[in-house]
């Protein structure tokens, strides 16, 4: 058997400190040789900060009961002997938890009040506001104070249904989950709480919880999300617009003795499985296989059972039966806790914890070392292009200097003049560059406006309108796609200006080659169509709100506003991602020239330089040619330096895998 998730992590997380520490080493190195310009600068950066900051979110989502928390207690936190997260009978998790660990915040629980809905912030926006949410400092080496802690997720108010409504949690038309009852499907999908004798009814007391632990694998990036049932997802747009669809793996779970109910279908149809979503990045857990264990059945026909459902849920979900998994998390627990190696291995935990290291986290480390291979090229490139142009500047003086071999000081003398004269000439083209550089950033800003806040949200207005109008919305699926329509147009004059910059660049290069020797070439501007197809994933996961199931939350004024919060903060994130590649490539194409500029002047100064030691001093010559020898020679051993450092980026020791340089398809939804 292979590496569990928790090893494949584990080596995971040391291939990116590695990274980290190799690059900087790379970055004082880059400095100390002047290799640093704007563009290998920003390079730099996005890297350190690609593989810093890289996450690698598991999201564990079902209907009450299925057992989410107590998988994540096997998964996760067996080595504290006890459950952390609350898995009791019952609900447990009934508010959206993410665990994940940041070194500048200390260990605490932060909650965040259920009636922050009334207001209309985003979760974003929450995010940002620490002094909204209630905090509890965590003790991480107190299991006790631990689970006592995270049973907080757990809290529930009971209010009037005018209140449940306010806040997402009743819809008018619906039944309740009384009404469930009555049929083998308890929680029917959309079905109400049920109101006791007072009339009131169940909510969660906190609408997220945020848990930052320093757990071994919290550390090394890890984000846990552990989401509550249909009602607590479906009431909350920017969870499952937002936060689910970029997890890089989903944990669908069911009840192994249940098989797809009515509530599970309506959560995987309508979170998780809408078009263009990476089907490979969904595995489905039919947990509580323990439940089919007894002493009437054989093995055998136990088996038979668990094969029976898991095709039927593939059948249903429309899943290769590869990726649905028969666990029982309670005995895997058990097991861990125990040491008990035969009741491991009838768990099932095993064979997830390999699915999820050999195919989530083995395509989620593909992705990012594809990423890698391809910002460390560019940067060699970038890198590269300078030392060539330092060393054509070296093969041009070496050439002077042997011809004057012999002269008189007549010929060394009109030889300065004639530098002198080209340097002139050459700081005269000076105005001109500047002239394009002003009609290249004048056409990006343009760019970056059409992408701008301002811009996005002129654009939502007439869809914002019709979702905050009062009663049924029955004409805004049309103003939505329109919207749409026009978001994909922005993206394409983007393309097309990007195009014109190109264009205009590329005959400006082509002219200061032919007058000045340069050996410029723009850029090619980066390709939107990845971005294209993120816009068309987006309508299609939004399109779920618009249809005639949700009609009764949608004419909620206050879900509305969520709706089109979520949308907003969605597409913001993209719009400027492509800006940030857009501005990416502007500095790869004005560095290019800036170094090419920057060498050529250097190299007028050293050029008169040397004329002038040869016109007073006979052995100026020679010590002249010797020196440009040497400088070739360093620059030789520059670059094979460069190549050194900028592989051993690519190829790691103690790496699962070295880097290529071929793109991995992407899991992101």
């Amino acid at each position: 058997m292979g590496l569990s998730f928790n090893e494949q992590f584990d080596q995971h997380g040391a291939w990116r400190q590695a990274f980290a520490q190799q690059l900087r080493q790379l970055a004082d190195w880059m400095g100390s040789c002047e290799l640093l310009d704007a563009a290998v600068q920003e390079r730099l950066r996005r890297l350190e900060e690609q593989v810093r900051s890289d996450k690698v979110m598991v999201a564990f989502v079902a209907e009450f009961s299925r057992g989410k928390s107590e998988l994540i207690n096997a998964l996760f936190f067996a080595a504290y002997g006890r459950r952390i997260m609350p898995a009791s009978a019952g609900r447990t998790t009934m508010c959206p938890t993410e665990l994940a660990y940041d070194p500048a915040t200390p260990p605490s629980l932060r909650l965040l009040p259920i009636d922050t809905r009334k207001a209309p912030q985003s979760l974003a926006d929450w995010r940002l506001r620490p002094e909204h949410w209630t905090q509890l400092d965590l003790d991480v080496h107190d299991a006790e104070q631990l689970a006592r802690a995270f049973e907080k997720v757990s809290e529930v108010l009971r209010v009037p249904v005018d209140e449940a409504r306010a806040l997402g949690f009743w819809r008018d038309g619906a039944g309740t989950d009384a009404d469930a009852d009555t049929s083998s499907d308890a929680g029917a999908a959309g079905a109400n709480p049920v109101p006791d004798a007072a009339g009131l009814v169940e909510v969660p007391r906190w609408r997220h919880a945020l848990i930052n632990i320093p757990h071994a694998l919290l550390k090394q990036g890890l984000v846990i999300l552990d989401t509550p049932g249909l009602n607590a997802v479906g009431a909350e747009p920017e969870l499952t617009i937002n936060l689910i669809p970029q997890a890089h793996a989903v944990l669908f779970m069911l009840g192994a003795d249940t098989g797809v109910t009515q509530s599970d279908l309506a959560i995987w149809r309508e979170h998780l499985a809408p078009a263009g979503q990476s089907a490979d990045a969904r595995l489905v857990v039919l947990n509580k296989i323990d439940t089919l264990w007894d002493t009437i059945n054989t093995p055998a026909q136990v088996q038979a059972q668990l094969d029976r459902q898991s095709r039927g849920a593939a059948e249903i979900l429309g899943v290769p039966l590869a990726q649905v998994l028969p666990v029982s998390a309670q005995k895997g627990l058990i097991a861990k806790m125990r040491g008990d190696a035969d009741l491991l291995a009838s768990s099932g935990l095993p064979q997830l914890e390999e699915a999820l290291a050999e195919g989530i986290m083995g395509r989620r480390q593909g992705i990012l070392r594809a990423a890698v291979a391809s910002g460390v090229a560019q940067l060699r490139a970038e890198a590269e292009r300078t030392i060539h142009i330092r060393r054509r500047d070296l093969d041009e003086q070496m050439l002077e200097l042997r011809s004057l071999r012999g002269k008189n000081a007549l010929v060394i003398d009109t030889m300065r003049s004639r530098i002198e004269q080209e340097q002139r000439e050459f700081d005269a083209s000076a105005a001109r560059i500047q002239a394009v550089r002003a009609v290249h950033l004048r056409l990006l800003r343009d760019i970056f406006q059409q992408l701008g806040a301002r811009s996005l949200k002129a654009e939502l207005t007439a869809l914002d309108e019709a979702l905050q109008a009062r009663g049924l919305k029955l004409g805004v699926r049309k103003i939505y796609a329109g919207t749409f329509s026009r978001l994909r147009m922005l993206l394409g004059n983007a393309q097309s200006t990007a195009a014109e910059i190109h264009a205009m660049l590329g005959g400006t290069f082509r002219q200061l080659n032919a007058e000045y020797g340069f050996s410029l070439q723009a850029p090619q501007p980066p390709s939107l169509g990845l971005f294209q197809q993120e816009l068309q994933q987006i309508e299609d996961r939004h399109l779920q709100y618009l249809g005639v199931g949700n009609a009764l939350r949608l004419a909620q004024q206050d879900f509305s506003q969520r709706l089109i919060r979520a949308l907003g903060t969605r597409l913001r994130a993209v719009f400027e991602a492509v800006a940030n590649e857009l501005e990416l490539w502007s500095k790869s194409a004005t560095a290019q020239l800036d170094a090419q500029l920057r060498e050529r002047k250097r190299s007028f100064a050293r050029r008169i330089e040397a004329v002038d030691r040869i016109r007073h001093a006979a052995s100026g010559l020679v010590e002249r040619i010797a020196e440009i020898e040497q400088a070739e020679q360093r620059l030789s051993d520059i670059h094979a330096r460069l190549q050194s450092l900028t592989q051993q980026l690519l190829v790691l020791p103690g790496a699962p895998e070295a880097v290529s340089g071929h793109p991995t398809p992407s899991l992101s939804a």
